[in-house]
């Protein structure tokens, strides 16, 4: 078969913030012919947003242009996403081609435990059309039962005859798919990135109007800031770094020489408000939801960035960050972790769930500002290969294998 244009079809629940910047250098590809279909529009209007709390969330990036796209005709949609929802009909129809419209010759799907994506993987075997599944699952992100495990198993073996390959986010991510297919099966390394050029440009930006956020925090500029940005979910583990924020204090009832900053609303917020309010300080700053395009601000104000959650797929709060050259703290349950973040070198790792641990990794963080300055530097070179550029090339090595219809 000659090479030629690859017809492209992605298959994703709802439009999502990281992944539009992708899909429009994937859609300048003047050999890849991309459409994506989504299941539901509920992310492009105003929408609750149960992590956040119920807070109405709409995005002040474009989440559509730029790259073909459809909306599959919707039999349940709640505008969430679950394994059930949405739920849509029609795909095999596209993926066939119909109204004059060729069909595809290969399917990615984003992740593999909806009936959508079930659903469409099933028609791409039968109509001879190749799969790629991309996700960001790990072998450690929850505990389960001896049943549950066995059931997967079983699952994971008929998945395995519905898909040419897959799509990996990273090192954890790997190892999971070698440990469910097998260390022969086709699996092509997709860096989870984010559009490392916005967050750096943004961050610069930002960096011009740093005295107007601090009046607007009531901050001193000689004091170091500790940075949580994420929802505030009982995993995202924002209590931890409450406790471990009050082991910083020098003595009893004298607050720790860093600012504490939280930005992110959900079900733990009034906890976490109630636990501030018991310190005493007058250091811990709540700051609500705040849209995407105004996180740069915060990056660019902290000293170091903290993210201590508990079974974290991957983190991609984190690459933003690191763009913007600050020092990262994590636990070691956040999926990035492996391939990002080593203990002493970007920042500082601590075992999930032990606050001493983190209080200690804040500490050698933070032991002179030279210290996190330096790890900032040194996140953001490590950063600069986890962009768009190789996702791209690692796509086409994936249809190249697949297809035989595009050069590498």
């Amino acid at each position: 078969m000659r090479k030629g244009k690859v017809r492209l079809a992605y298959l994703v629940s709802h439009p999502i913030q990281y992944q539009a910047p992708l899909l429009r250098h994937i859609a300048r590809e003047p050999d890849i012919d991309l459409t994506v279909f989504f299941g539901s529009d509920f992310s492009v209007k105003e929408y609750k947003d149960e992590g956040f709390g119920g807070v109405g969330v709409r995005w002040d990036i474009p989440l559509l242009e730029g790259y073909r796209h459809e909306f599959l005709p919707v039999i349940r949609d709640h505008a969430k996403v679950t394994p059930f929802l949405p739920l849509n009909h029609g795909i095999a129809r596209r993926l066939k081609g119909y109204a004059g419209q060729p069909g595809f010759d290969a399917l990615w799907v984003h992740g593999y435990a909806s009936l959508n994506s079930l659903h469409a993987m099933i028609a791409a075997k039968a109509l001879g059309i190749p799969v790629l599944v991309r996700s960001d699952s790990w072998l450690g992100d929850r505990e389960r039962s001896g049943v549950t495990l066995a059931a997967k198993q079983l699952f994971f073996r008929v998945l395995k005859q519905m898909v040419d390959g897959v799509l990996s986010a990273g090192t954890l991510n790997s190892e999971y798919w070698r440990h469910y297919f097998g260390e022969d099966f086709p699996i092509f390394f997709m860096p989870y990135a984010v559009d490392n050029e916005y967050f750096r440009r943004r961050t610069l930006e930002a960096s011009q109007h740093r005295e107007s956020l601090r009046k607007e925090l009531n901050l001193s500029p000689d004091r170091p800031v500790i940075l949580f940005a994420s929802k505030l979910q009982n995993r995202k583990k924002a209590d931890d770094l409450l406790n471990a924020y009050q082991l910083l204090s020098p003595a009893s009832g004298v607050e720790p020489h860093p600012y504490l900053v939280i930005v992110g609303d959900g079900e733990q917020r009034e906890q976490l408000e109630r636990m501030a309010k018991e310190t005493g300080f007058d250091s811990i700053r709540f700051c609500g939801f705040r849209n995407q395009s105004e996180l740069p601000g915060f990056f660019d104000l902290a000293t170091v960035f903290v993210l201590p959650s508990r079974h974290e797929p991957w983190g991609l709060i984190v690459n933003e960050v690191m763009n913007a050259a600050r020092a990262v703290v994590v636990s070691d349950e956040v999926g990035c972790q492996r391939d990002l973040i080593t203990d002493g070198v970007e920042g500082a790792v601590f075992r999930a769930g032990d606050v001493n641990g983190l209080a200690d990794a804040l500490r050698r963080t933070l032991a002179t500002p030279e210290t996190a300055i330096e790890m900032g530097r040194r996140a953001q070179e490590r950063i600069d290969f986890w962009n768009f550029d190789e996702d791209i090339r690692s796509l086409r090595r994936a249809l190249a294998a697949l297809t035989k219809k595009i050069a590498e």
